[in-house]
């Protein structure tokens, strides 16, 4: 459960101390990491040539920044960019390394975005401004969960992603890059182009977003379809075949050594795989989702982990992604067939339970007594009967941002908080 009684504190402690501005010198000379200068890491390779950059930040003015600490380290030119999938945050910075015309590389998804997704623009746009709290002040959002936020939300810079050059559709590929030998690989997971980047002489594993330091978004709340959590517990498998002596990842700390490597890895993936097999046994049982989501918890081995931590998915999301994506919407309860519409539901549940008044006064009880889901539920039953009653939204939003206050998740956080502003009135 992200809630916590001290749910802000534990986000705000993780935020200072999980991606300090630091540059990593993984290999003397040759490969660095950088972290803590955009949402996303960086990393490049000093070949005898040219710079091999994995991933660009998430802003030009940050790219920038991202090119001079390459310039600090070497005169030669970015040659060769390798994004590790299509995430914003990962290719913005391109236009900064553009004069040098380099070759950009890409896999392309292992299977593309359902036909028709574009006509969900607006709400997916809608809801992705609330998850990441592009509109909220720095003291609302604290942090996007793994990473700094975004330098467009923040005034440093705008996206100005470059179009790959080379885009394969292969499972693996292997390149020579002045020197370098690689194995690029595709990985679905986070995404579906999601590759992991395999450098052999000094056994070094970018692995992208399939890991980083926190729970994942196995679900992201902003919407999309499935993330296919089998898929992504098989490609944790294949990183795991090879021998690393460093991980570097998209987000958040670089693991260095090949036992550390490996024991995260392994942490990583059977977290993930637990929740995928006992979310399936108990649908396989019968239950519900919301029973479901009460029945499976992470073993205390787990739970426990600094780099398993809901600071940015959450377990209970997770596990009603599986459910929806593994049973669809209904959940074997026949009842739920063919549901009262929610106006008619609300007209019968408010007069029964003594009208107008007496829910929003049980609304407004709840919330201050401490039962705020309880509260938010009896206030949205009067919200269906009239959206635009000043006080109950002020009701619903009080419950909203107490309910933020307990999070640990920052997109949960951000959700929270951006939904009680819309309900205020207040968007930025």
């Amino acid at each position: 459960m992200s809630l916590e009684r001290n749910g802000e504190e534990l986000l705000r402690e993780f935020t200072a101390t999980a991606y300090p501005p630091t540059v990593t010198e993984v290999v003397p000379d040759t490969i660095f990491h950088v972290m803590g200068y955009g949402h996303s890491n960086a990393s490049f390779i000093i070949t005898g040539e040219s710079v091999i950059l994995v991933d660009t930040l998430d802003t030009d003015v940050r790219a920038e920044k991202l090119a001079g600490i390459i310039a600090d380290r070497t005169a030669k030119p970015v040659r060769t960019i390798i994004y590790t999938h299509g995430h914003p945050d990962h290719r913005s910075g391109a236009s900064a390394f553009a004069a040098a015309r380099p070759e950009i590389i890409a896999f392309a998804p292992v299977n593309p975005l359902l036909p028709r997704t574009e006509q969900l623009s607006d709400i997916l746009e809608r809801r992705g401004i609330r998850q990441f709290g592009y509109e909220l002040s720095d003291e609302e959002a604290i942090s996007q969960g793994i990473g700094i936020r975004e330098g467009f939300a923040v005034g440093e810079g705008t996206r100005r992603p470059v179009p790959p050059t080379t885009v394969y559709t292969k499972e693996s590929v292997h390149l020579d890059i002045d020197g370098v030998a690689l194995t690029l690989r595709a990985a679905p997971g986070e995404t579906e182009d999601q590759i992991f980047i395999w450098e052999e002489q000094h056994r070094v594993l970018f692995c992208a977003d399939n890991y980083y330091g926190c729970w994942p978004n196995l679900y992201a709340i902003r919407g999309g379809q499935y993330r296919d959590v089998a898929t992504w517990i098989d490609s944790l498998d294949t990183m795991r075949q090879y021998p690393a002596e460093a991980l570097l990842p998209g987000h958040t700390r670089p693991i260095i050594g090949r036992d550390a490597v490996g024991q995260v890895l392994t942490n990583f993936r059977d977290a993930l795989d637990f929740v995928l097999t006992e979310t399936l046994a108990c649908m396989n049982r019968g239950m519900g989702v919301e029973d479901t989501v009460n029945a499976v918890r992470l073993p205390e081995k787990y739970r426990r982990l600094p780099y398993l931590q809901e600071h940015y998915g959450t377990v209970a999301w997770s596990v009603r992604s599986i459910y929806a994506g593994y049973l669809g919407w209904f959940d074997g309860n026949p009842t739920h067939l063919n549901p009262l519409a929610p106006h008619e539901r609300a007209v019968k549940m408010v007069e029964q339970m003594g009208g107008k008044d007496a829910v929003s006064d049980a609304a407004i009880s709840a919330i201050r007594s401490g039962d705020v889901q309880w509260g938010l539920e009896l206030a949205d039953l009067l919200l269906v009967l009239d959206a635009d009653q000043v006080e109950i939204r002020r009701i619903k939003a009080d419950g909203l941002l107490e309910l933020a206050r307990q999070e640990t998740s920052a997109n949960g956080r951000h959700y929270y908080i951006a939904c009680a502003r819309e309900l205020l009135g207040r968007t930025a």
